[in-house]
Formats: C-alpha cells, sequence, structure tokens
C-alpha cells in the first residue's frame, strides 16, 4: 500500500551531531516532522523513520509486531552512528519506548534520550484479555489525536489492531526488565493531562532507569500528542537545549549544515 500524504519517513543530513527520532504506536512520521525540521534548521543530522505497518492502513499494522518496530529505529541507529560523532535518541509514546531499548541495548552509541509521554504499559483490564481476545475481534477504536489545540491533528490510524497491541504489551513487559540498563543522560517532557498513557508510566520509567542526569519537564497546556500541541515549540527547545549541553560541538556547527 502507498504511503499516506504526510506520513514519509523524513532524512536531513546535517552536521556531527544526530538524533533519531521514533513515533508512536498506530501514529507516523507527521506527528513528530516540524520537531524533526526544527532540530535540522539548527544543523542536527536527523532521521525520522516510518515504523513497519504504520502510515499507510490499519490492516498493514495487523501482521507486524515489536519485533518489527524496533528492528527499523535499530537500522536507523546505526545509520546515523555511522555518519556522526554524537547521536541522540528521542521518541513519542511507543516511540519513547524504543528510544529507551536502544539506549538499553547501545550504550556509549547513544549520548542522551529524550522522552515525550513515553508508553510503559497497556492499560485497563482490556490489557489482561488481548491473549484471546486478538483472536475473536480485530480491531477496537483509535487512539490517535489526543491533542488540546484546536484545528490540530494527529495522522495516525482510527483503528488499533488487537494482534499488534498485544505485541505491544509484550514488547513493553520485556523493556521494563531493561530499563536499569539505561544510563545516559535524560530528558523527560509529560502532559499533565494524557487521555492515552498516563503519568503512571512516566514515573515508572524515571523509578527504573540508571541515569543520574535526570530531567523532567511537566507541559501544561498539551496532552498526548503534544508534538503537535500548545507546547510543541517548548519540546524543541528544551529538546535542542539537552543535546547542546552534552554536544557542545552543536553550537559550533550552528544552521551552516542546513541544506
Amino acid at each position: 500500500m502507498p504511503v499516506l500524504p504526510g506520513a514519509e519517513p523524513y532524512r536531513h543530513e546535517g552536521g556531527e551531531v544526530g538524533v533519531l527520532l521514533c513515533h508512536g504506536f498506530t501514529g507516523s512520521p507527521q506527528s513528530l516532522r516540524s520537531w524533526a525540521e526544527h532540530h535540522a534548521a539548527h544543523g542536527l543530522t536527523v532521521s525520522l523513520p516510518l515504523l513497519p505497518g504504520h502510515g499507510t492502513r490499519w490492516e498493514d499494522l495487523l501482521v507486524t509486531g515489536w519485533q518489527d518496530w524496533y528492528a527499523e529505529v535499530d537500522r536507523a541507529l546505526l545509520l546515523l552512528s555511522d555518519r556522526c560523532s554524537r547521536v541522540f535518541v528521542a521518541g513519542l509514546s511507543m516511540g519513547g519506548a524504543l528510544a529507551l531499548r536502544l539506549a538499553a541495548q547501545h550504550g556509549e552509541r547513544v549520548g542522551g534520550v529524550v522522552l515525550v509521554n513515553p508508553a510503559n504499559r497497556v492499560h485497563g483490564l482490556s490489557a489482561y484479555a488481548l491473549p484471546v481476545a486478538r483472536h475473536l475481534v480485530r480491531t477496537t477504536k483509535g487512539i490517535a489525536s489526543d491533542i488540546s489545540m484546536g484545528g490540530a491533528a494527529e495522522l495516525g490510524y482510527d483503528r488499533v489492531p488487537l494482534h499488534a497491541a498485544h505485541s505491544l504489551r509484550r514488547f513493553l513487559r520485556r523493556l521494563d526488565v531493561e530499563l536499569p540498563q539505561v544510563t545516559q543522560p535524560l530528558l523527560l517532557l509529560r502532559s499533565a493531562q494524557d487521555h492515552v498513557v498516563p503519568a503512571a508510566d512516566s514515573a515508572r520509567v524515571l523509578s527504573r532507569v540508571s541515569s543520574t542526569d535526570v530531567t523532567e519537564v511537566v507541559l501544561e497546556q498539551s496532552y498526548h500528542v503534544a508534538t503537535l500541541d500548545h507546547d510543541a515549540d517548548r519540546i524543541f527547545e528544551e529538546s535542542l537545549a539537552f543535546i547542546g549541553r552534552l554536544a557542545p560541538t552543536l553550537g559550533k556547527e550552528g544552521t551552516a549544515a542546513v541544506g
């Protein structure tokens, strides 16, 4: 199936500092495109891949699983590492979970982690029924476009395939065990109101990682998809400052690398 207009992956060749952005479950690169372009405009090399099964139709997500999604961002990280001297990983929701696993698995290859409303578990009693329910019901209602700002919309599926949701649940449970392996500097931005991922997920992440350089920022004006909401500019600036603090060469490169 062709990729939906606006859901295409994004790549920008900038300087020696790179950032990998990971989008969320049932979403697409559209939700992070402005974030990617902001960092590109400040001289970073940026990679924003499209995860398998996403950005087309929900039926394509039905036949993928967490191994496919993680393999895509893992490949993107290795490509960035070959190109850049310092690489950071960032993500929204499930994308944050993928970024955390990259940090846990790759150690010093990852210079720091930026998370926006990271997912840590699939919530509700329905989560426990997924192993059986996924064989009886194909989909449930979508989770896209939890946004406070009027007129803003996320390009995501209006249905959630239960096979994929079950795989996501398995992935998050595996990641929870690996979180103590995350030692890199960490910037976590969470929305005060989030109708998809509760604040407990961020608290769990912060309690489990081994990072000692940790900053938490509360976004007062945004819902779950904060990168498309009122606090988007704050996310862009906070993450750029975080990367600039850890990679001082970013400031020296400036915007000269922008094509």
